[in-house]
């Protein structure tokens, strides 16, 4: 074939189509990174505060350099688990949407996005404060470990999973420079499981066990009596915590008077979205979206930090030392 007669393939036209394909993706990656499940990170790392006596501007700096970290560190958990489950979540109702597992995302294109958020983690956490990052790192260890083989195990894969939250806040209590409070950790360990034991309860009830090996351990009797346990340790530990741990000079006692019956009428709720109301599937959603909750956690952040005002700025208000 002369050079006369090469056939020169044609350059595919740039069509609406392909034009949206770039923007589709990204769009996908976005999904795989949970955008959505921030708010795990906005309100368990930055829970030190509330151990905190006086907010400074530094400490909340820090506190949010944290929360964007492990938001990054959770990203990278949520692509590799979806890698690694995708083909259990494709027989799962709702997870079959996800993006790995409809095959909006190949596999390889998920590992590198998975490094990437890895590699900006690094940046991250070497170009901001100074601060112990030992949470955040065993976070990810303990998050590998559960997508490699813990989440197969019963009662351990709800444990793991709750601990995953105490080092959240354990992080917060290295952005502030504080002492951790046992109670307070215990308090956390504790409300996670029953949110997750929740979770788990309800894909008995609605989907039985095939998507999720671990569920062969669990029955609807048993998720109904560690519901129980674990909703009256979360509320001993924390009225413990408030009444030995907690500082006193911003909580006065007017305060926890308020708080305790919010955070009674808030869990009382959730047990109803999941034992009556059968919408426990997704905690993430109820704790966002049920009125009541929201009402709820609303009225006690506005409760502690009228109480930050007042022990920062005393003579503004006086009512808290009635």
């Amino acid at each position: 074939m002369t050079a006369a007669e090469t056939v020169v393939e044609p350059i595919a036209p740039v069509t609406p189509k392909r034009v949206a394909r770039l923007p589709l993706l990204l769009r996908h990656l976005l999904a795989l990174a949970r955008p959505g499940h921030v708010v795990k990170n906005l309100f368990a790392v930055p829970l030190a505060l509330v151990d905190t006596p006086v907010w400074t501007t530094t400490a909340l700096w820090r506190c949010a350099w944290a929360v964007a970290a492990f938001t990054l560190a959770s990203s990278v958990i949520y692509v590799v688990n979806d890698i690694a489950d995708r083909h259990l979540d494709r027989a799962h109702p709702q997870k079959r949407h996800r993006p790995i597992a409809a095959g909006h995302v190949p596999v390889p294109v998920a590992w590198a996005y998975a490094g990437l958020l890895a590699a900006v983690l690094v940046a991250l956490t070497v170009g901001g404060p100074a601060m112990d990052w030992w949470p955040l790192l065993a976070y990810l260890a303990l998050s590998t470990a559960y997508s490699r083989w813990l989440k197969h195990l019963p009662l351990l894969d709800v444990c793991v999973v709750s601990t995953g939250f105490v080092l959240r806040v354990l992080q917060g209590y290295a952005a502030t420079e504080t002492v951790p409070s046992s109670l307070l950790l215990t308090a956390v360990f504790s409300g996670c499981l029953v949110l997750i034991l929740g979770k788990r309860r309800h894909e008995l009830a609605a989907l039985g066990t095939p998507h999720r090996p671990a569920l062969h351990g669990y029955n609807l009797l048993l998720a109904d009596h560690l519901l129980g346990l674990t909703t009256t340790l979360t509320g001993t530990t924390f009225l413990l915590y408030l009444h030995i741990d907690a500082p006193i000079d911003a909580y006065p006692p007017i305060v926890l008077v308020l708080v305790v019956p919010l955070g009674l009428l808030a869990a009382f709720r959730y047990l109803q979205a999941v034992l009556v109301l059968r919408t426990g599937g997704d905690p993430i959603r109820i704790l966002l979206r049920d009125r009541t909750i929201v009402g709820c956690a609303v009225l006690v952040g506005v409760v502690l930090a009228v109480a930050q005002i007042n022990a920062r700025y005393p003579h503004l208000l006086t009512w808290t030392e009635r």
